[in-house]
């Protein structure tokens, strides 16, 4: 279960900037992607004005919006072919026309200051859920298990502590 916050809430001196870049992404996942990522471009651009000090004081919104797609797409696996939705990373670079180093390095500031990795928990697109394998696995008594397939006492034991979604099977 992801541990960051998914408020959108954000410091008032932040407001003007988080509108800007939110309005950048979301008018570009609705037209490559798709609502999931929409929201969670709005989560992580609030994250990053909550960070002390904020990082997007500086710099053009078009590369910070550019880079928070390319971070989530990352994680996410946007640029595999086998997912949907897939697109080129050269899409997103393209759009806010910016060269591929620029949107690279906005992304590589975003993932290392978050700490963000594929498949991240934190950071996976709701439908990424049952197909994420880090959701699940927990320490049970020095083990590393599934809890997908772990007894349902289990399961419910961890579903109540908040560290899966949701019993399966359920």
């Amino acid at each position: 279960m992801p541990k960051r916050s998914t408020s959108q809430n954000v410091p008032k001196d932040l407001q003007a900037r988080f509108d800007e870049i939110t309005q950048l992404t979301d008018a570009f996942c609705q037209t490559y992607l798709n609502d999931e990522y929409g929201q969670l471009c709005r989560e992580l651009t609030a994250t990053l004005c909550r960070k002390r000090s904020s990082p997007l004081v500086r710099g053009k919104t078009n590369t910070w919006a550019c880079g928070i797609i390319h971070a989530l797409g990352m994680v996410n696996f946007l640029f595999d072919s086998s997912q949907t939705p897939h697109i080129a990373a050269s899409q997103i670079w393209e759009y806010f026309d910016l060269s591929s180093s620029t949107m690279q390095a906005k992304s590589k500031q975003i993932r290392d200051l978050l700490g963000m990795y594929p498949m991240d928990p934190d950071w996976s697109i709701p439908s990424m859920v049952d197909k994420n394998p880090l959701i699940w696995m927990l320490e049970v008594n020095g083990l590393i298990i599934d809890m997908r397939h772990a007894p349902r006492e289990l399961q419910e034991a961890a579903f109540r502590q908040g560290l899966i979604p949701y019993i399966p099977d359920a």
